[in-house]
Formats: structure tokens, C-alpha cells, sequence
């Protein structure tokens, strides 16, 4: 894990450290910002391995970046950049009359070795997340991505619905991933797939669906935790998919829908009984949408080799 803040430096060199140092050296980018507004700079990011790709993180303020010829020539790349504008609206100009409004939950698709410049639309910074991967014909399908200039996903499909899924569970490290690096080649076919240069029919790519589906169920079921009742058919109904169908996306990971759930809730429960010493076993187990306490306390030994109590004496997670 790389981490770097503005926070520890003095003010006056803060922008030019992000610049020169981030900016050029590590991203491979050219920014600016008026001077006026240089004492008022603020920036951090994080990055770090995930199978072959990079993922980082960045949240600073209000700038103009561009990618050079020069930069390029510095900092060539020849990979996948997909990013994710979680907060911060703009303008993106990829070139040759090729412009772009990028919003908050907006993502791009491009190659790392094209130029462009993006201005932002406000002065109240901005948030955003990217996933860079190396590429080489096995993992595009021998398709030629060079010209990919960066632009948006191409509609709102069942293949971009998966693509932001798979992005999201590699990006946001909420759910231990079982095989990272079948998540990157299948969130990179489907940014491919995404912007037209694969088709939807391939095999790969309709496996790479078949992933983005079960990452999707994921995050249901993480919203639905709490609730006792939720069901495979309440999960496969918000993905439009049959019950059946929802299963086989678990068995193709050899995994369950309800051992995946129990687990989910038991790791919850796992963190409040550490961090909450306050709530009761029992608050513990409905929190986290046991309604059997008889259940919870047979679940979590099975998993934790010891009863939910003794729990309260284990370190924090985070």
C-alpha cells in the first residue's frame, strides 16, 4: 500500500509538491491550479496491488489535469485505466471534438497512452478512484484497445450494470475477493464490452456478466443484512434474474447463497460484539438478522471455534 497526504506539509509547498512529485512522476500527468488558490490546496491517495492492476484512490482539491504527448513519453502505461467520479462534476476533453460531462458516479473507459485535459465544474474538490491494467491479447481477446480514448460506458445495459459491480468490489475492498485476479481480467472484458469492442455474445464476456451478477447479489445482501427475512427470491428479483439463476452464480464460485449470507452476518456480528461491548448478544444477533439466538450461537462457533461472548475479548477488525 502506497499512501501519501498534503496534510503534513506546510502550505506553501503543498501544491507543488502533489504536482511535481504525484503528478508528473507517479501519474503521469500535468496539473494546474492559480496561484491564488495554491495556500488553500489539499490532496491524498492511496494505492496498491491487486493481481496485475493497480487501484488507487485520490480525493483533493479543484484543479485542471491534463495528459500530455510529454507526459506519455515520460510515463508510457499500455494498460486499462477504468475510473470511477465518485464526487466532483467536469469536463473531459479526450481530443479530435471529443468531449465529455463527467458527474458524480460517472465512469471512464480508456487507454493509458492517449492524451486529454479535464476541467472541473466547481471549486469544491473531488473524489475519484482508479483501476489501471496492463494489457496483452489473452486478456482483450487479441482486440487492439490503443485507440481507446477515454469516454463513457456505452448505454445502461446489463453489461455496464456488471462492469461497475466487479469495479466496485475491487476498488472499494469491502468483501475479501476469493480470486482478484479473475476479477480484474473480467472487469477489464467488461469495460471492453462496455464500450463496443467486444461483443456482449462472447463467452468471456458472458462469464465476466456471470461475475459481475454474483458481486451485485453481494452488495444486496450486505445492504440486507439486517432484515431476517431476505430471501433469494428478494435478491434475484432486484438483479431480474430467476431464483435458479441466482444460485448457479454461486455454485460457479463454489459457494452457496446462504452459507455466503450466514458468513456475511456472521463477520458483522464478529465486529459489533468487538467494537460495541455495549449491545447484548442477543441486540447483536437480530442486528445482524438472526432470529434464532439458538442459531447465531451454533453458526458462530462453527466458524469462530468459541461461543459469541468470548468474542468481546478479540482484537478490532479494522
Amino acid at each position: 500500500m502506497l499512501e501519501f497526504s498534503t496534510d503534513d506539509l506546510d502550505p506553501r509547498d503543498r501544491f507543488d509538491q502533489w504536482r511535481e512529485v504525484r503528478g508528473k512522476s507517479l501519474f503521469g500527468v500535468t496539473i494546474e491550479l492559480a496561484p491564488e488558490r495554491r495556500l488553500e490546496f489539499h490532496g491524498s491517495f492511496r494505492a496498491s496491488m491487486i493481481g496485475t492492476a493497480v487501484a488507487s484512490e485520490m480525493r483533493a482539491s479543484s484543479y485542471l489535469v491534463s495528459r500530455t504527448e510529454a507526459d506519455i513519453g515520460r510515463v508510457a502505461g499500455n494498460s486499462l485505466c477504468l475510473a470511477l467520479q465518485v464526487r466532483g462534476r467536469g469536463m473531459l476533453d479526450a481530443g479530435r471534438d471529443r468531449f465529455a460531462q463527467v458527474g458524480d458516479g460517472d465512469m471512464t473507459i480508456s487507454h493509458s497512452d492517449l492524451a486529454y485535459a479535464a476541467m472541473p465544474g466547481s471549486d469544491n474538490g473531488f473524489h475519484y478512484r482508479l483501476l489501471k491494467i496492463p494489457v496483452n491479447d489473452e486478456l482483450t481477446l487479441g482486440r487492439s484497445v490503443h485507440d481507446l480514448h477515454a469516454a463513457k460506458p456505452i448505454g445502461d445495459t446489463k453489461v455496464s450494470h456488471a462492469f461497475r459491480a466487479v469495479f466496485q468490489a475491487l476498488t472499494c475492498g469491502k468483501h475479501p475477493l476469493s480470486d482478484p485476479q479473475s476479477d480484474i481480467t473480467h472487469v477489464a472484458r467488461l469495460a471492453l464490452a462496455a464500450r463496443g469492442r467486444l461483443s456482449e455474445a462472447a463467452p468471456e464476456v458472458r462469464g465476466a456478466v456471470r461475475a459481475g451478477l454474483r458481486h451485485a447479489a453481494i452488495d444486496l445482501m450486505d445492504q440486507g443484512l439486517h432484515r431476517p427475512g431476505l430471501s433469494p427470491a428478494t435478491v434475484a428479483g432486484s438483479l431480474g434474474i430467476s431464483v435458479r439463476g441466482l444460485h448457479l452464480l454461486f455454485e460457479e464460485s463454489e459457494q452457496t447463497f446462504g452459507r455466503t449470507l450466514a458468513r456475511m452476518r456472521l463477520g458483522m456480528a464478529r465486529k459489533l460484539l468487538v467494537e460495541f461491548p455495549g449491545l447484548t448478544v442477543l441486540d447483536v444477533a437480530h442486528a445482524c438478522g438472526f432470529d434464532s439466538l439458538a442459531t447465531f450461537y451454533r453458526l458462530f462457533n462453527a466458524v469462530y471455534g468459541m461461543a459469541p461472548g468470548e468474542a468481546r475479548s478479540l482484537p478490532s477488525l479494522h
